[in-house]
């Protein structure tokens, strides 16, 4: 263990177990599964699901406020069964809920049609309110099925008018004066930077502007103390962080600071995704070499964070650290790998790769199922779920492309095939998980159908086996599907996942290969 990782380690398991409301009031929480829909049946109750994530602000405040309120959980005692699930432990509800969070509110009859649908904190009153009405039999979302759409695609090729569409949305949605996507709430968006900086090596200087302005902005999301990214900032602009640190945005700033260092030369971009390995070194890699989950945007739960993180590093520490949470699951462990070789694809650092392969022999040694495919955690209530073996597949050729090893190519085969067989949705995509045996069916996501099928043509031009094209293609009919490609204001991905497909065909190289070729001629 490095000194800095044995300074930092009593603080980092105070900080794990440290930092609760005080207890409470409290509804009788049940776990999320089959018996509870089935409770509900029996004893003529809803359901709320209150969906929450360790890292999150506003899940704190409704423990603190809401949920112990005597008034709200007397309300749910007498008519509902109260559900919680932790949205990183259960990668199904976390997709299909994505929209709705973080805390999202759901409540649900017995048979799984969904009343309401509610995103973030809700006061007393108002969940007083909203628990009366739903007992009332008032419904505030309709109850078309949340994956239905008209018929999926025929084909894996975006028509003319549809990229037109897409490539429209995506110039619309930035913003030339504050870079990035012109939202209420400011990220990075690594698909939205990459499809410009593909326009930008084929001599757009206008998308070179773009990414440019989209990565310089997003730098203010760098913890300059800790390293690391914050997931987003609200209020319009990039000066309104929220602090917790996730490793989904970590991945995203990973991929895209190195795309933008090796096209633009920038030693900026090189430096953020430095920052990134340093907090995943310090503050995320456990004894075993695996990752943990996330890290908490609150020191003291339920209370704003923002007078700590304006503190230097040292000054910190004096006070502690936001708790991590320590759960180890495959698929952040699989972005967290897939993240670093990439940067280590750009710089040759091969520290960053040591960190990947550590990583990488914890997961195989202990979430491996045996069959291709990669178990959440320790012991999955349910699953198995999407995330976890395609971006560990995702790693897997990753670090094929760096190294030409061919194991590490028959284990992105292998986990290929363990998704064709579990997650094929009939008619086009894939499903986030199998069945959990409740009355609530599993679901495709946009996110994870976008970087499935840029997996499985990326794998097809490593194999040249015919059956990998073929399933990226599948995955394409449900992308192609009008109204999945119209439903977010953009979706650069799937511009992506196109040009993929094209590349492919064409046994040309991608932008994403170009980076793996400079590792040889890297300082």
């Amino acid at each position: 263990m490095s000194s800095i990782r044995k300074r930092l380690f009593s603080l980092l398991f105070i900080a794990s177990t440290a930092g609760a409301v005080t207890p409470g009031p409290a509804p009788d929480w049940q776990p999320y599964a089959p018996t509870a829909f089935a409770r509900a049946a029996a004893d003529d109750r809803l359901i709320l699901l209150d969906l929450v994530a360790v890292w999150c602000h506003w899940c704190h405040v409704m423990d603190a406020t809401t949920y112990s309120d005597p008034r709200v959980v007397d309300r749910l005692r007498a008519g509902y069964v109260a559900v919680r699930a932790d949205h990183d432990a259960r990668p199904d509800l976390a997709e299909r809920y994505r929209d709705y969070g973080w805390p999202a509110t759901v409540i649900l009859r017995a048979d799984g049609t969904e009343l309401v649908k509610r995103a973030g904190y809700i006061e007393p009153e108002a969940m007083l309110a909203l628990l009366e009405r739903a007992r009332a039999g008032a419904a505030d979302v309709s109850p078309q099925a949340p994956d239905a759409v008209a018929a999926t695609a025929t084909s894996a090729v975006l028509t003319d008018a549809l990229r037109d569409e897409l490539e429209r949305r995506h110039l619309a949605t930035d913003d030339p004066v504050g870079g990035g996507l012109d939202l209420m709430q400011r990220f990075l968006d690594p698909d939205a930077v990459e499809w410009d900086l593909h326009l930008a090596a084929r001599g757009d200087e206008d998308a070179e502007r773009r990414a440019r302005r989209h990565l310089d902005a997003a730098l203010a999301l760098i913890d300059p103390a800790f390293g690391g990214a914050y997931q987003y900032s609200t209020h319009g602009d990039w000066a309104h962080p929220h602090y917790e640190k996730i490793m989904r945005t970590q991945l995203a700033c990973l991929r895209a600071y190195s795309l933008g260092h090796a096209i633009l030369g920038d030693p900026r971009y090189r430096l953020a995704g430095e920052q990134v390995v340093a907090w995943l070194r310090d503050f995320m890699q456990a004894d075993n070499g695996g990752f943990h989950t996330s890290q908490d945007a609150d020191l003291e739960q339920g209370i704003k964070a923002h007078a700590y993180f304006a503190l230097d590093r040292a000054q910190r520490l004096a006070r502690g650290l936001p708790r991590i949470d320590r759960h180890q699951y495959a698929d952040a462990n699989g972005m967290a790998i897939e993240g670093l070789v990439t940067l280590y694809g750009v710089t040759g650092d091969r520290r960053m790769l040591g960190l990947a392969v550590g990583a990488l022999d914890w997961v195989l040694r202990n979430r491996r199922d045996g069959e291709g495919g990669f178990r959440h955690g320790e012991r999955d209530v349910a699953g198995p779920y999407l995330a976890d073996t395609l971006y560990m597949g995702r790693a897997f050729l990753a670090l094929y492309e760096v190294s030409g090893q061919r194991a590490w190519l028959d284990q992105a085969v292998a986990a290929a095939d363990f998704i064709d067989a579990r997650f094929r949705r009939p008619d086009g995509g894939l499903l986030s998980a199998v069945d959990n045996g409740t009355p609530l069916r599993p679901l495709a996501q946009i996110d994870q159908n976008i970087h499935a099928a840029r997996f499985f043509y990326a794998l097809a031009e490593q194999t040249g086996d015919a059956r990998h094209a073929a399933l990226a293609a599948h995955v394409m009919r449900y992308l192609n599907t009008p109204a999945i490609a119209r439903s977010r204001v953009t979706d650069a991905g799937i511009l992506l996942a196109d040009r993929d497909r094209r590349f492919s065909a064409d046994s040309k190289q991608s932008l994403t290969l170009i980076i793996f070729n400079k590792k040889d001629d890297a300082a």
